[in-house]
C-alpha cells in the first residue's frame, strides 16, 4: 500500500539509514534513497535540543538547485542529548561503553530533526522523547556492544534491539522517533503540504 499524502510530488529520502528507510516503507511510502554527504557541523553556541533540525536543514542545502519540480526532499537528523551534552555516534567499542554507562540509570533526550524541501517551499520541525533506562550492569553493556556493535547509531544504542527491549523503563513520546524518524509528525506535515498546481 502505498501514501501519498504530499500529493504528487515524488518522495526523496536524504539518509543512509537502514531504519530511517524500513519505518518510510513500513509506513506505505514509495521513495527514492539519495545521499551526499555533508559535514555534520553546527554554532558552538546552538543549545542541544536545537542541533538535530539545524543539521536536517543543513543536509537539505546540499541539494539546492538540483530537485525536480516534482520532487519532495526529506532530510533527518537525530541525536541523543544528556543532560544539555550530545551523545553523537560512537567512534568505536569504548566510546559505546562509555555512552551506554552514562545513559545507565539516566533520563535523556531523544531529539529528531526533520525538513521538507521542494523547489519552492521548504518547513523543519523536530521531535523530542524522553528515554529512561533502568541501571545496566557492566557486563550486560559490554555483551550488548560486542554482540550488536551499535557504532552507526547515536547515543550507541538502538530502541528496536536487546539493550531496550530489557533496559528502557520508560518513554515519553514517540517510540519511532528514538528510531530515528517521528513518522505521525512526518505525516501530518506531508498531509499539509500543498498540493502541486
Amino acid at each position: 500500500m502505498e501514501t501519498r499524502p504530499a500529493g504528487a510530488y515524488r518522495i526523496v529520502l536524504a539518509s543512509a539509514s537502514p531504519r530511517r528507510h524500513q519505518l518510510l516503507r513500513d509506513a506505505g511510502f514509495e521513495f527514492e534513497v539519495r545521499v551526499k554527504p555533508v559535514p555534520e557541523t553546527y554554532p558552538p553556541g546552538l543549545p542541544a535540543l536545537e542541533v538535530p533540525e539545524f543539521l536536517a536543514r543543513l543536509k537539505a542545502d546540499a541539494f539546492a538547485g538540483e530537485l525536480a519540480a516534482d520532487e519532495l526532499l526529506i532530510t533527518a537528523d537525530t541525536a541523543v542529548c544528556l543532560r544539555g551534552k550530545i551523545l553523537g555516534k560512537p567512534a568505536g567499542r569504548q566510546e559505546a561503553i562509555d555512552m551506554l554507562s552514562a545513559l545507565s540509570g539516566n533520563r535523556h533526550v531523544v531529539v529528531t530533526g526533520v525538513c521538507l524541501t521542494t523547489i519552492d517551499r521548504r518547513t523543519s520541525f523536530s521531535a523530542r522523547t524522553s528515554v529512561l533506562f533502568r541501571r545496566l550492569r557492566p557486563d550486560e553493556i559490554t555483551r550488548y556492544v560486542d554482540a550488536c556493535k551499535p557504532f552507526d547509531k547515536a547515543g550507541a544504542y538502538g530502541i528496536q534491539e536487546w539493550i531496550g527491549y530489557t533496559g528502557i523503563t520508560r518513554i515519553e513520546g514517540s517510540f519511532y522517533n528514538v528510531m530515528g524518524l517521528p513518522l505521525q509528525k512526518l505525516y501530518r506535515a506531508l498531509e499539509r503540504w500543498p498540493q502541486r498546481e
